[in-house]
């Protein structure tokens, strides 16, 4: 199922559409209150448990900073491994980590991180599992994308909003990613609510520029949750884009899409360019006309969040 955000929940105000399903965010907020009091939470003496989610729905670079996390643990000679529940919408999520480490999956994350113990891990990093209340983590960090921020503010389906933003008083780390756009108003926000947290910011660098004479001109597509800082990335590299198409969030491509993609960049005399996750859902069929742009995420104040992660392993 490919899901497309309303436009509305990332209006800067509520419209109407947004009070109108207010009722319905209400009941949902009072539902995962209960659930919050009569669940149990494990932790786990076995492995170390990192959770890399997000608060507002889709898009907000978690599997980036969850490659980020395991690239740095494994310099560092620790064994770890990434866990995912297993959607079988995000198999392009699921190749990129597979790509870069062990990805044990699971219908359950309890099931999965078993597997780890088992398997000898010393550290689970999980990619999104923030409202999984069956596991209590060692380490959580609540990612944000600059653009987005937090919509219209309000909770699903009123807006974007897994759960209230005044959570943040819950938790210790909070991580901001994109092109640096908006930090500073951000970060008085967050304060606002949470003094004491401790705020990262993480900035996407495109790896594989070099394949890429810049000077050409580009139709950018991308079916990722945050398209609009794919496209910043690229601008702020100077790429000359003169076309861009968004498709939902883990879109499955048709052949007649890609066709459609390939006529559009020949009327504009065009480049075609998209991100990797969505270039791995091109395959098993190969369009020579189409190009990615492989990116990771650069973080600003590394030091900092190196002496977070050296405290959960030392």
């Amino acid at each position: 199922m490919n899901f497309k955000k309303p436009k509305f929940w990332d209006y800067k105000k509520p419209n109407f559409i947004s009070y109108l399903l207010t009722p319905f965010s209400f009941l949902l907020i009072l539902l995962n209150s209960l659930k919050s009091l009569i669940s149990s939470s494990t932790k786990y003496s076995k492995i170390k448990t990192i959770c890399v989610g997000n608060i507002y729905l889709g898009g907000t670079g978690k599997t980036s900073l969850t490659l980020k996390i395991n690239d740095i643990l494994k310099d560092k000679k620790i064994k770890s491994c990434f866990i995912k529940k297993d959607y079988k919408d995000q198999i392009d999520e699921q190749k990129i980590l597979e790509n870069s480490g062990k990805l044990i999956k699971a219908t359950k994350r309890k099931i999965a991180i078993e597997q780890a113990i088992n398997e000898g891990y010393e550290i689970a990093i999980f990619d999104d599992g923030l409202q999984d209340l069956s596991i209590n983590y060692d380490l959580c960090f609540v990612c944000f994308n600059n653009i987005n921020w937090i919509g219209n503010g309000l909770s699903i389906p009123s807006g974007p909003l897994r759960e209230n933003l005044s959570n943040l008083k819950k938790y210790k780390h909070v991580f901001l990613n994109g092109n640096l756009e908006n930090l500073e108003n951000i970060k008085k926000e967050i304060l606002k609510i949470n003094s004491e947290i401790n705020i990262y910011v993480g900035k996407y660098i495109p790896k594989n520029i070099n394949e890429f004479n810049i000077k050409d001109k580009y139709l950018a597509f991308s079916g990722i949750g945050n398209h609009k800082t794919f496209v910043s990335m690229l601008k702020s590299y100077n790429f000359n884009i003169i076309k861009e198409i968004e498709f939902p969030d883990h879109f499955k491509y048709s052949k007649k899409d890609i066709e459609k993609i390939i006529l559009e960049s020949k009327n504009f005399g065009c480049k075609i360019i998209t991100t990797e996750k969505d270039f791995l859902r091109l395959q098993p069929i190969s369009y020579n006309e189409i190009n990615f742009i492989k990116s990771e995420l650069e973080i600003q104040n590394e030091q900092d969040f190196l002496i977070t992660l050296k405290k959960l392993y030392e």
